[in-house]
């Protein structure tokens, strides 16, 4: 297994879309997951896109952890080409960090409720609706394909802060809260 190298927001690789992929049962594809794994795993992430280890092909994998929203979490998934279809208009705000934007996390409003559609490594289709931080992680991904990094769908940039400084936000919003 191979540690990919991650672009980082700037690189041409993540400013344009990516191209589908024409055989998902190909062999070099199931290399390339493997290593995309193992670099998401290294790095603490919990979602890759192709584009972020400059390879531009619509391909991504994501997991989510077991959460009061999702009990079960979501077992490691990987899309070949996937889409996405928003199931109503509702959006929410949420914070995100990304492994092509590493040391800063922004506010991003996000479709609630998605359906999404690909296909896995086996050639057959996966298709699944997603709701609250599944939905996020999906979709976040997905614009890694469409050459979209989070910070572009920031309607505050005020709201792009460095991680570590998140938790002084937290104390600062909290004690807003409790003053008004």
């Amino acid at each position: 297994m191979t540690l990919l190298k991650i672009a980082r927001m700037g690189h041409p690789v993540l400013q344009g879309p990516a191209e589908e992929i024409a055989d998902p049962t190909a062999p070099e594809l199931r290399l390339l997951v493997r290593d995309m794994l193992e670099t998401m795993e290294d790095a603490g992430g919990t979602g890759l896109a192709a584009p972020q280890v400059h390879v531009p092909r619509r391909l991504v994998l994501f997991f989510v952890s077991p959460s009061p929203g999702a009990p079960d979490g979501i077992p490691l998934t990987v899309l070949v080409n996937p889409e996405i279809v928003p199931l109503d208009r509702e959006s929410a705000l949420g914070w995100e960090g990304c492994l092509s934007v590493p040391g800063l996390i922004g506010e991003v409003p996000r479709h609630t409720r998605i359906r999404y559609r690909g296909l896995g490594l086996d050639g057959a289709t996966i298709e699944r609706e997603a709701h609250d931080y599944h939905a996020r992680v999906v979709q976040h991904e997905v614009d890694h394909l469409d050459g979209i990094l989070y910070p572009q769908r920031m309607q505050d940039l005020g709201r792009l802060i460095f991680e570590s400084e998140q938790r002084h936000l937290s104390r600062s919003e909290t004690e807003r809260g409790e003053a008004e």
